[in-house]
């Protein structure tokens, strides 16, 4: 059974960081893209950045320049490093892989997520 579990999350200053990762363990065969989400309250879940299996990266607008998401292929893990937070990034950040596990086609998985909170 595959899982992603979040970590590094927590309560930062603005203009502070911080470095969330995420590692994807079980049975897996391949893992693809990877990435984060956020869902701030009373908002929609909205993609933060994701980074294909050659290293291609994504990024919303309102983080690029200021969160860097990497990853570590041969660990099935992947971070988001996050500086110059705002109170606006105040959210519940979700880890996302798609990725095969052994015996079954490539599909999406979702960590349960991690809070950040950025007060004003």
């Amino acid at each position: 059974q595959v899982q992603l579990v979040e970590s590094g999350g927590g309560l930062v200053q603005p203009g502070g960081s911080l470095r969330l990762s995420c590692t994807a363990s079980g049975n897996i065969f391949l893992t693809n893209t990877m990435g984060w989400y956020r869902q701030a309250p009373g908002k929609q879940r909205e993609l933060v950045a994701t980074i294909t299996g050659s290293g291609s990266t994504n990024y919303v607008d309102s983080v690029t320049g200021r969160f860097t998401i990497s990853r570590d292929s041969a660990k099935n893990t992947v971070h988001l490093q996050m500086n110059s937070l705002k109170p606006e990034d105040t959210a519940v950040y979700y880890c996302n892989a798609n990725l095969r596990a052994a015996g079954s086609g490539a599909r999406d998985y979702w960590g349960k997520g991690t809070l950040v909170t950025v007060p004003s």
